[in-house]
């Protein structure tokens, strides 16, 4: 898989990109690749600055990222690459899921394009994106933070990137809704004990009892939300 990003931080995913695991072992295996580009080198030069964003038409606080740094950004990749996706992560977007992360992982080249300021032209998400999703209803400071959750939830996927590809089988959001209650040794500590139905042997049993977990606790966000 190739993945490119678009961004305003690079020094933020160079220095992911040298320390977490997960990206590293996936730049380690044959065929995958991480880019990162500068958007700053594609803004309208002001004097000595290279400018990517401007105010807002019609008035209101916030800049907003330009159209043209970006068109001309992607252009350039494009006569490189052929993207089966075009992601943008923004807050007014479809919740972004499991599903949806299997379904990315089946790609072999991905460009995500990190927002920043109030946000990116409007003719950007018309016009050249071809995947919008949102993280959930809050704001943090910028795209990138989103972009590396989503890319992690991808590559993750991937085969060969983790010990054993048979343990996301079982991860929250897959076969069932959330993940039930998890314990390890040692079995007592402090007077906190796991369930003795977990060390039964009787699988059927703690299947039952694990979807009984999972069942109070989708009943139990359900009731905060």
């Amino acid at each position: 898989m190739h993945i490119d990003i678009i961004t305003l931080l690079p020094n933020f995913w160079n220095n992911i990109i040298k320390t977490l695991p997960i990206i590293k072992k996936f730049l380690i295996l044959k065929k995958n690749n991480i880019d990162i580009i500068n958007l700053r080198n594609y803004g309208i030069k002001k004097g000595k600055k290279l400018c990517v964003d401007d105010y807002q038409y019609g008035g209101g606080h916030g800049m907003v990222i330009r159209l043209e740094p970006i068109y001309k950004c992607i252009k350039k990749l494009k006569k490189n690459n052929k993207y089966n996706n075009i992601i943008y992560l923004t807050p007014d977007s479809p919740i972004y899921n499991q599903n949806i992360a299997k379904e990315l992982s089946k790609s072999n080249k991905i460009l995500f394009i990190s927002g920043y300021f109030k946000g990116i032209d409007q003719r950007i998400r018309d016009y050249i994106i071809t995947n919008e999703f949102s993280l959930g209803n809050y704001i943090i400071s910028n795209g990138d933070i989103s972009t590396l959750i989503v890319i992690d939830s991808i590559i993750r996927l991937l085969p060969g990137i983790l010990g054993n590809i048979k343990s996301t089988y079982s991860d929250s959001f897959n076969k069932y809704y959330y993940d039930y209650p998890l314990y390890t040794r040692p079995y007592i500590y402090k007077n906190m004990k796991v369930p003795s139905i977990l060390l039964s042997g009787n699988h059927s049993r703690i299947l039952k009892w694990r979807k009984k977990q999972i069942k109070k606790k989708i009943e139990t966000i359900k009731d905060t939300k």
